[in-house]
């Protein structure tokens, strides 16, 4: 899953597909566009900046970061589109629009989230965030980061399903980074399996992320080695879905595990 952040403060990319204070469609097709050619199976396209200490967005202006792209990318490419949104609204009309997946940071929790999704009928990622972009890397604090992580996703799922969500259309993200600390991330990691058992495919997020500049002090553009391994380490552990800003290396360093595991199964 390649990254595309439609917003002006993104950590990653620091708004750079943003010209004269606008952002520029034709670039952030390209974008998309290379991202397929390098191996992404789906984009997904994010309006509202979720970094640690992110500012809300209006409704509107979220709606005008992403429909104009997603409008664009199912018209002239073969992706899935995710959409990276926790507003019903935006939902509705990206699905309309032809986007494939809701990708939602906050697990459709928001007021008429549930109802939305289950509207769409398409596939819903679940996240678990410890309380929201604005303050949740302030003070995280968990008793047993596994099973409170895999607690609230169980609940989230079985709520996705009284809606009207199928289950096999839900896929879990545990939410590295978000609300948990470096010790909370590498347990989760570690603990892939546990959450596996939840009868979901994961989607794992650990591209250039704070983790990886706290364990080895590493700005966000040098990033890339560590985040390859992450992703070969959360693959190795039952990740189905890699979220990466960088796909082509992404997509190369991945090839490698699924030889070895195609080898395994012979």
């Amino acid at each position: 899953m390649g990254v595309i952040n439609t917003t002006p403060d993104s950590f990653s990319d620091g708004g750079s597909l943003y010209q004269g204070g606008q952002l520029d469609l034709e670039q952030a097709l390209g974008r998309a566009r290379a991202m397929v050619t390098a191996g992404a199976a789906l984009v997904d396209i994010g309006g509202e900046s979720t970094r640690p200490g992110a500012a809300p967005v209006t409704e509107g202006e979220e709606m005008d970061r992403v429909l104009p792209l997603v409008e664009r990318i199912a018209a002239e490419l073969d992706v899935v589109i995710s959409v990276d949104t926790s507003s019903p609204v935006l939902m509705r009309e990206a699905a309309a629009l032809g986007a494939g997946l809701i990708n939602d940071v906050r697990a459709l929790q928001r007021e008429g989230a549930l109802d939305a999704a289950a509207a769409t009928g398409l596939p819903v990622c679940l996240m678990h965030m410890q309380g929201d972009p604005g303050s949740m890397q302030s003070a995280p604090v968990y008793e047993d980061v596994v099973a409170e992580v895999s607690d609230f996703l169980a609940r989230r799922m079985e709520a996705c399903v009284l809606a009207g969500i199928r289950r096999e259309q839900l896929l879990l993200d545990p939410g590295f980074g978000f609300g948990k600390t470096v010790a909370h991330n590498l347990t989760l990691l570690q603990n892939l399996p546990h959450l596996a058992t939840l009868g979901a495919p994961l989607l794992v997020g650990l591209s250039r992320k704070s983790l990886i500049g706290k364990l080895i002090g590493r700005e966000v553009d040098e990033r890339l080695p560590a985040s390859l391994a992450l992703a070969v380490l959360a693959v190795e552990r039952g990740a189905a879905i890699i979220r990466t800003h960088d796909v082509a290396q992404t997509s190369d360093a991945l090839a490698m595990c699924i030889a070895l595991a195609e080898l395994d199964q012979q």
